[in-house]
């Protein structure tokens, strides 16, 4: 993959530049909009006109290592997804995640940190705003895209909150609410999703909370309204919807390590070494694609992160 320099891409590579309108104005309106459109969000003529009423945002920066690779459509980002809490095929999410409200909306911040507290999202992200970018990454499952993402730093965020010199990890847990998610409903996984971190991951530029995509504030069956993005790991390790985020000193067991162990372990990067047990991983499927292509080590982002495993056993640290 090739990367290049923020400043060495075109702000036309990735959208128009009336696509991006008032960062505030979105803030205000977005869970108004998006709770107006619960019932929009079938698939087809449904998401389209739902997609039609979404806020947009003002043009933004790039973020640090952004790929030049093309992006896939707005079409394939928002109707092929996992997001269980809605439905294991990968339509469920497009189908049925209209009818989560994202307003209000509360994140939990506890464990080994000087300030905890239940934060309204406006004023959970108001200080990271002046770094809010545009991030075009590439996300790998069995499958892969390359997604525009609108987003902070995770580790703008977690500053403020000042992490007790013991904190090693970082939690996340996704909103349990069965009435509207409707895949809660299920014994597909053990609710609500938890996923995990160790500190220095989530401090790495790489790592970010997105907002949005492709211009637009982030639709529901996206993780709206927050959601992690963690380009080096498989994508089941961005926890979407996050109500609460704990430091801790104990790694925390996330839900897929929880569910089969044997399968999916904490750390989760992107290595084509290691197979799953069901399945090769020397190859994914671009969405879009006919034909495979060969998985990268880290996911192409080698070069940024290999660093943080340095001396790590990662076949065994799987």
């Amino acid at each position: 993959m090739v990367i290049r320099r923020a400043q060495d891409v075109r702000s036309s590579e990735i959208t128009d530049e009336r696509l991006y309108f008032n960062r505030r104005e979105f803030i205000r309106t977005a869970g108004s909009v998006l709770a107006g459109t619960a019932g929009a969000f079938a698939l087809g003529e449904g998401l389209a006109s739902a997609q039609a009423a979404i806020p947009q945002y003002r043009k933004l920066p790039f973020g640090p290592f952004h790929t030049d690779e093309g992006v896939n459509t707005f079409n394939d980002i928002t109707t092929y997804n996992n997001f269980y809490e809605f439905g294991s095929d990968k339509s469920d999410p497009a189908r049925y995640a209209g009818r989560l409200k994202t307003r209000p909306w509360t994140v939990k911040v506890d464990g080994l940190c000087a300030k905890p507290g239940d934060y309204d999202i406006d004023d959970f992200l108001k200080p990271a705003l002046l770094e809010e970018r545009v991030y075009r990454m590439r996300c790998v499952e069995a499958w892969s895209m390359v997604i525009p993402w609108i987003g902070v730093p995770l580790g703008t965020m977690i500053k403020q909150f000042q992490p007790a010199p013991g904190a090693k990890f970082v939690e996340f847990t996704t909103l349990l609410r069965p009435t509207e998610m409707v895949g809660q409903q299920t014994g597909i996984l053990d609710w609500p999703y938890v996923e995990g971190l160790r500190l220095d991951e989530a401090m790495h530029p790489l790592t970010i909370l997105a907002v949005g995509l492709y211009g637009k504030t982030l639709l529901n069956q996206n993780g709206a309204p927050l959601r992690l993005v963690v380009p080096w790991k498989y994508g089941f390790k961005g926890i979407k919807s996050i109500v609460r985020i704990r430091f801790t000193d104990k790694q925390p067991m996330n839900t897929w390590q929880r569910m089969a162990p044997n399968e999916y372990g904490f750390y989760s990067n992107v290595n084509p070494e290691v197979d799953h047990p069901r399945w090769s991983q020397k190859r994914e499927r671009r969405i879009g694609e006919f034909l495979k292509r060969k998985t990268l080590m880290f996911n192409g982002y080698a070069d940024q992160v290999a660093g943080l495993y340095a001396g790590m056993a990662l076949k065994k640290f799987y």
